[in-house]
């Protein structure tokens, strides 16, 4: 055989490297397990034995192994299998945009930012693209001819690139470039705060073509913690204070029209605002009020409401009310209200960067944080403490008061305190935030997924159980069906799987749970190689040829087949790469390993192995008496059925879309944007229940319900509760406003004494959240767009594909109309069912995953049959048309029959056994990879035919019918 030693040298090559990657993870493992089997279940003891165990060294010749080492290069995990916390950051483009044009208040500009942060709802273009286009129809609609370059725009002295007669394109590529690097900027911000963190193996990236930062910490429990740490821009600005004599008057006014349109302004009418805004027990010197904690959301309203805006006077016209950073030691059951002097532009007298802060202590021994400012910084703090001597001046972090003491002299050096009643944890943060940098702009978390440890490992078990079972399946099926043979297919597949795995680990991927399903699917494909080869040498047996000679026949007729089936398989994975997020692109770069790799070993290694031992001699079985002549002589009339297939298919299709059109779908988070929560309790509940409850919580400004469904999540101890309330708002404050209503509302079915802490961290030992997920409307917006590209993309590849490999466009057309159907049918099961099913069948982007594997599957399945129509098409002159494809059919029926069984019997294994949140999954699935094996017989091979036929030939049917000879002219 040409290559073989070619072929076993890079077997070998590939094997040693996998092995060097993937022996730190095993060794990490070895090393936990003896330390959990020392310390059980007490983690100080845990990780003493950790410490001790560290010190020993594994020395395997080639290479020494060291716990510390091997944990930094074992295999990542997903957070689905280890627990964790997953983001997504959005940097505020428009902060950036106002940056760059020095904060103007141009009327055109500011028009413009309006409608782009509209516009921005709805579209995948980047931010700044569809200001530009804003920024243009806004200066035409007005006639104001307004260049980019014009000085109050980007021709300012932030931006000396920019000259006033640069032209609009040039200054276009300046401001995306600058915007660009901000966005770099705060990605290595991002990256030094989650070193501070401390978590293990963390996984930061940069989503290409937008202003987004993905940060994945495995192991983070403390998700308030990380949010607030990621999301602080660390704004440091000083400020003018203003104090009550100066405001008295407007809040004496504000409160005689809150008592008398308090409606307006989202309050009642009876609300004393006098009395709650002097309802605290403690106010600073400096300060304006003190309100009670539960009444600040009212004071928000109100001095936010266009009445109150409307009733200020000129002195207190661009004034921004601040809250104190938290509450006074004093009184810790209120927050002090501030009045900070504000201008047109909202731009700070002193907004420096911090060179270097750290901890101290005052005169009275309090936690303080030092700072020293960089010289731009300086200069402006000095002329600042100069002009304000004698008088307050705040100092704030992200729109928070943390001190507003008196000056009592001009400060020349930078140097400055803050003092807030820290703890020393407190502290600490922020030092760190202000030692890492401050962002560029501010940032908000659009996307959030927290796992709980304890799901972590029950994904991990049952991702394995599933994985082992599917294996053994595999294994006994296919050594029962091929004998010898079949053994050699397990080998290739074992080695499949290590080489998945080692290049997985080699390439610093993470493994997540769609990630192993996807590598499940990898042996389905693997089982479907095997069969092809082993089928066509059967063929090549029964025909009276040697062994020797139906093998080197059967590896040589396969491997069109094998080429295009892999081929769309692949594609259609890249397509769930480029358009997909999250899971799904886990799901799809192990099937794109898993499918390069397929090849290689079942085709290529495989052939080396066999043919070697063919080459000495021996005999190598392909079938077992029990299998010898299944298939062998079966021949079914499939093109003189179609009619009826037809019927069934068009009778199916018009019930799915109906049903598609009156009940539709029930849609995830993932599309529609919301919240998901998961939450264990230690008894039984009923999901109508609790929903009742929820309900009457969740109810928006204006008394309307929210959308609430808590459903039944796996046993009937867990509920999946999904909302809409406060979508809009993606700040930390409303996630913990959410966590806080839906403690509440379920503390009745909840363990006496459980608090909110253990709630919102719940683990083996206590009831309550155990892992959910946040997604805002513009990145809902943005994966549901994804999605119908990613389905659209892989019909596009898929038809060009089959036109190029086989030269007819009726070909094209079966394959796009079969793939059609099935889509059809799956989104038809879904809107009949998701209703009634006792798991999960969201639309979301889990769903688009599925029916893209089932689209591959199907045209795998299809392209296997038209491989076969086209060999006969060159070799079988003598046949008509509906004689050939029923031939072609029925040859492949053995190959489409078990590629089929085992391919259900792997996915049943990871429906039962494969845990919760794989199950919809699955189900679409199960579904699709039974219609798709239809479809490619009597939908694809029926449109085929009969686009191929134009009504030029007589229908006669039969095996190996040759009456009329039609084939010559076609």
């Amino acid at each position: 055989m040409q290559g073989k030693g070619l072929i076993t040298i890079v077997a070998i090559v590939l094997g040693l490297i996998c092995l060097n990657e993937l022996l730190p993870t095993w060794y990490a493992s070895k090393i936990e397990k003896q330390a959990t089997a020392i310390a059980g279940d007490n983690p100080e003891k845990y990780q003493k034995e950790i410490a001790k165990l560290s010190k020993d060294t594994l020395n395997l010749g080639f290479t020494k192994l060291y716990y510390t080492k091997a944990k930094d290069k074992e295999m990542k995990l997903g957070l689905d299998l280890k627990g964790g916390i997953n983001v997504l950051l959005e940097i505020n483009q428009r902060d950036l945009v106002n940056d760059l044009t020095n904060y103007s208040t141009n009327p055109v500009l500011i028009e413009a930012l309006n409608k782009t942060d509209e516009a921005q709802k709805n579209s995948t273009k980047a931010y700044i693209d569809n200001f530009f286009e804003q920024f243009d129809a806004v200066n035409k609609a007005k006639g104001t001819n307004l260049k980019l370059a014009d000085p109050e725009i980007f021709g300012n002295t932030t931006l000396t690139e920019v000259k006033y007669n640069t032209p609009d394109e040039q200054v276009k590529s300046i401001v995306k470039r600058k915007i660009d690097a901000s966005v770099g900027t705060a990605f290595e911000v991002i990256r030094t705060r989650i070193d501070k963190l401390g978590a293990i193996q963390p996984n930061v990236q940069r989503v290409p073509g937008t202003a987004r930062i993905s940060v994945e910490m495995p192991g983070m429990k403390d998700i308030d913690k990380v949010k607030k740490m990621l999301q602080t821009s660390a704004k440091l600005q000083f400020w003018e204070v203003q104090q009550i004599t100066e405001i008295a008057p407007y809040f004496q006014t504000l409160s005689t029209m809150v008592a008398a349109k308090g409606d307006s302004m989202g309050v009642a009418k009876n609300t004393n605002f006098a009395n709650i805004i002097q309802g605290g027990k403690s106010m600073s010197p400096s300060a304006v009020g003190s309100v009670k904690l539960s009444d600040t959301a009212v004071v928000n309203k109100i001095l936010n409401s266009k009445v109150a805006q409307s009733l200020r006077p000129a002195n207190i016209k661009y004034t921004q009310f601040m809250w104190g950073y938290k509450p006074e030691a004093t009184d810790t059951e209120s927050l002090v209200l501030y009045a900070i002097r504000g201008n047109i532009n909202q731009k700070a007298p002193v907004d420096g960067a911090v060179e270097t802060a750290n901890i101290s202590y005052d005169e009275l021994s309090r936690i303080v944080v030092d700072m020293q400012m960089d010289s731009k910084g300086a200069k402006e703090w000095k002329t600042l403490t100069e002009k304000n001597v004698g008088k307050p001046v705040a100092v704030t972090l992200d729109g928070r008061v943390y001190t507003a003491p008196n000056v009592v002299g001009a400060i020349p050096n930078g140097r400055t305190q803050i003092s807030g009643n820290f703890s020393q944890e407190e502290a600490k943060e922020l030092v760190d935030v202000l030692g890492a940098g401050k962002l560029p702009a501010g940032a908000k978390v659009v996307q959030a997924t927290v796992v709980g440890p304890s799901l972590g490992q029950e994904s991990i078990d049952a991702g394995l159980m599933s994985f082992m079972i599917a294996f053994a399946i595999i294994i006994v099926y296919i050594i029962f069906y091929y004998g010898g043979a079949g053994v050699y297919a397990v080998i290739a597949m074992v080695i499949n799987l290590f080489y998945i795995f080692g290049i997985m680990d080699s390439g610093d991927f993470t493994l997540t749970l769609p990630g192993i399903a996807g590598i499940v699917l990898t042996m389905a494909v693997a089982v479907d190689t095997n069969v092809i080869i082993y089928e066509r040498t059967k063929e090549e047996l029964f025909l009276g040829k040697s062994i020797l000679e139906a093998y080197k026949d059967g590896f040589k007729h396969a491997l069109n087949a094998i080429i295009d089936g892999h081929t769309t398989t692949f594609l259609t994975a890249v397509v769930l790469f480029f358009f997909g997020t999250g899971p799904i692109k886990g799901f799809a770069l192990t099937l794109m390993i898993g499918v390069a790799m397929t090849l290689f070993t079942s085709v290529l290694l495989s052939r080396v192995m066999i043919f070697s031992r063919l080459n000495k001699g021996k005999g190598l079985s392909v079938w077992t008496p029990a299998t010898k002549n299944l298939f062998r002589n079966t021949w079914i009339d499939f093109i003189g059925k179609r009619k009826y297939a037809y019927i069934f298919s068009a009778v199916l299709t018009v019930a799915c879309i109906i049903s598609i059109a009156t009940h539709g779908f029930k849609y995830g988070i993932d599309f529609t944007g919301g919240r998901n929560y998961v939450v264990r309790f230690d008894k039984d509940v009923k999901a109508e229940d609790v929903e009742d409850k929820l309900v009457a919580l969740f109810k928006t400004e204006d008394g309307k319900n929210s959308s609430v469904e808590a459903k039944t999540f796996g046993s009937n101890n867990q509920l999946k509760i999904s909302t809409d309330y406060l979508i809009e708002d993606e700040s930390l404050k409303a996630d913990q406003i959410i966590e806080q209503k839906l403690f509440e509302g379920l503390k009745s079915n909840l363990p006496a004494g459980t608090t909110l802490k253990d709630f919102k961290s719940a683990d083996k030992e206590h009831a309550g959240i155990i892992s959910s997920e946040k997604v805002g409307p513009s990145v809902a917006d943005d994966i549901k767009i994804h999605g119908v590209y990613a389905v659209l993309g892989a019909l596009g590849i898929i038809f060009i594909y089959i036109l190029l490999r086989f030269r007819k466009w009726q070909f094209s057309l079966g394959a796009v109309a079969a793939l059609f159907h099935d889509a059809v049918i799956i989104l038809g099961a879904y809107s009949l069912l998701h209703k009634y099913m006792p798991f999960n069948m969201e639309i979301n982007q889990d769903f688009i995953a599925a029916i893209l594997t089932v689209l591959g599957y199907s045209i795998n399945d299809t392209v296997i049959i038209f491989d076969r129509i086209r060999e006969y098409l060159r070799e079988k002159k003598s046949l008509t048309l509906a004689g050939l494809f029923d031939d072609s059919i029925s040859s492949t029926l053995g190959r489409t029959f078990n590629t089929s069984f085992t391919t259900i019997l792997v996915i049943l294994a990871i429906f039962i056994f494969g845990g919760d949140n794989l199950r919809g999954f699955m189900f679409a699935m199960l579904i699709g990879i039974g219609f798709g094996t239809y479809s490619s017989i009597f939908v694809a091979s029926a449109i085929a035919y009969d686009f191929l036929k134009k009504g030029k030939e007589e229908e006669v049917h039969g095996k190996s019918t040759s009456n009329k000879e039609v084939l010559a002219s076609k």
